[in-house]
Parts: C-alpha cells; structure tokens; sequence
C-alpha cells in the first residue's frame, strides 16, 4: 500500500497539469473579460479577480468529467453567470471603459465584441431574445461613442 501511495504521489496527475497549462494559456483573457464586465480598472480589480478565481475553481472541480466541452468556454460562462447573478450590487462602474453602460448591457458587449459569442449564444445564457441581443449591443455601441465623443 506504501509503495502504491508513494508512485501516485511522486508525479503530479497528469489532468491536473493539463489544468495548469490552461490556466496559464487562458487566465489572462478571462481576467480581462471579467474585469470589462464589472467595469473596474486594470490596476484595482478585485470583483473580477474573484470572479476569475470562482469560474477556474469550478472549471477544475469539473475538469475531470470535461469530454468534448471547451474548459475555455465553461470558465467564460461561468464568470458571466456569477457576473449575472450579483450585478446589483455593481451597477455602477469604478472607471473601466465600459462604466458606462449597465451590467446587461456589459454582458452583451463583452460577450459579442470582445469575446465574439454568437448572438444565439449569448441569447440563450441570458435568457433573451436574438432580437434583444441584437438591440442591447447596437445601443451599448452608440453609448460607447457618445461617451468617447464627449470625452474628447
């Protein structure tokens, strides 16, 4: 039993290096997305660290029942559902270039433009029309350049 214990010990899973290598390739566009979404800056942006670090906790809770389904794609859904979830309570926000527009319509921007999810897709994860989709981001577009023509 020792000797059986000790060779599982002496090299890391092979999933869980297939997690890090992931993590490593991925971590940084999820961030940024995340960090889109909630609006904060770059350099102060502890609601989307958190979200990051929940969606990659839950990503590797799964990792191993993972078959044909892109951990990418699972971890990008799951910060946009928590981002959904409690975005109440981050209405307004802390200075990101898209503070100004509300949580809905962060989701649909950074989920069609940055992230290029199809209009179906986006639809379906947040229980909206295609048509709604579509009206959500053309307005957040025209916001967006608004907001640019006034700032400069």
């Amino acid at each position: 039993m020792r000797e059986r214990q000790r060779g599982r010990d002496a090299q890391p899973a092979h999933p869980t290096r297939e997690f890090e290598a992931f993590v490593a390739g991925a971590a940084g566009r999820l961030l940024h997305a995340a960090t889109l979404l909630t609006a904060e800056t770059r350099a102060h942006n502890p609601y989307a660290q958190g979200l990051l670090t929940a969606a990659l906790a839950h990503t590797y809770a799964v990792w191993d029942r993972l078959r044909d389904e892109d951990p990418y794609d699972l971890a990008r859904r799951d910060i946009a559902a928590r981002f959904a979830r409690t975005a109440w309570r981050h209405h307004g926000g802390r200075g990101g270039v898209l503070a100004a527009l509300s949580p809905q319509e962060r989701l649909v921007v950074v989920l069609r433009l940055y992230e290029g999810v199809a209009e179906e897709q986006v639809a379906a994860l947040l229980g909206l029309s295609e048509a709604r989709v579509r009206a959500v981001c053309a307005r957040s577009v025209g916001t967006l350049g608004s907001a640019a023509r006034a700032a400069a």
